[in-house]
């Protein structure tokens, strides 16, 4: 009798497969009788690297060769950073598990020898990003850059930049966290639906109890009202919609940004609730801000 295979399926990058291999390494060290593997691919998103995504089709080209990985049978579940699914998960492909987040916040990262100061050059493709950090230092110049987080790091090396905006996530799970120059508080710089979580996609008649003790409640809590609020204002890949929630015992604390594209305008708020009302409390702070009021 042959042992049962899963296969996980991931993008090719080093974070994707850092991030993968922590459910490669649970599943095998949980099920040893399973036989794990890693299944690597280079998404769309991953190919072009000369435009944004708002111009190219947003973050489903993340996730558009994985998906047809899955329902090929070829994967029996995929890893993805949350902040990079579309904000619709197709009914066959749910999400099965979030895994416990790591540091939400974003990072500032200087070029060696460049200290914090006026007309800095900051690389940057979020519009999130983009308007918020303009808030804080209205002299920057903000400059798009595409690519992983290597080609990043080596763009800001090479001079291109005078610093970057990352997520602090990914550098800490790449042992990168001694070139972060300061974190950005999440009331700084609120960021994007997810961030920090990762997600584990599968198809619908995957065995859920197989990831039991890698799912994290508190992550599944505060990703369904950050991901309520930006798809009540149908933020997709263009928009700069974005939510953080804490989660604090049946409590959970959420704060969003909403942005007007007739004008360019954005406001935050926030609210708190209990913790079983998450989608409902990010639906009702979006309808909040979209109509003008202070939350």
């Amino acid at each position: 009798m042959s042992m049962r295979r899963i296969v996980v399926g991931s993008r090719e990058s080093r974070l994707a497969v850092v991030q993968s291999m922590t459910v490669v390494d649970f599943l095998r060290s949980k099920h040893p009788g399973i036989d794990v593997e890693l299944l690597t691919m280079k998404t769309t998103g991953d190919k072009i690297l000369d435009r944004t995504l708002d111009k190219v089709g947003g973050k489903g080209l993340f996730v558009k060769e994985l998906d047809i990985a899955l329902r090929e049978h070829r994967a029996d579940v995929t890893v993805h950073s949350l902040k990079d699914m579309p904000m619709e998960v197709p009914q066959d492909l749910p999400i099965l598990c979030c895994s416990r987040r790591e540091d939400p916040r974003d990072a500032l990262v200087l070029r060696a020898g460049v200290g914090m100061g006026p007309n800095l050059v900051i690389g940057s493709s979020s519009l999130r990003r983009a308007i918020q950090l303009k808030a804080l230092f209205p002299d920057c110049e903000i400059q798009p850059v595409r690519g992983n987080l290597q080609t990043r790091l080596r763009k800001l090396d090479e001079g291109q930049f005078d610093a970057l905006v990352l997520a602090a996530a990914g550098l800490k799970r790449m042992g990168l966290a001694n070139r972060v120059s300061r974190y950005f508080d999440v009331d700084e710089i609120i960021p994007a639906a997810g961030q920090g979580i990762m997600a584990v996609q599968g198809r619908a008649d995957f065995d859920r109890s197989l990831l039991d003790g890698y799912a994290d409640a508190d992550a599944v809590c505060a990703a369904t009202a950050e991901r309520a609020f930006v798809r009540e204002l149908d933020g997709g890949c263009t928009s700069p919609v974005c939510a953080h929630a804490v989660p604090d015992g049946n409590i959970i604390h959420l704060i969003g940004l909403y942005w007007e594209e007739s004008d360019g305008s954005w406001r935050k708020g926030s609210v708190r609730g209990l913790r079983e009302q998450a989608e409902q409390l990010g639906i009702e702070l979006a309808r909040t801000l979209r109509n003008g009021r202070e939350a």
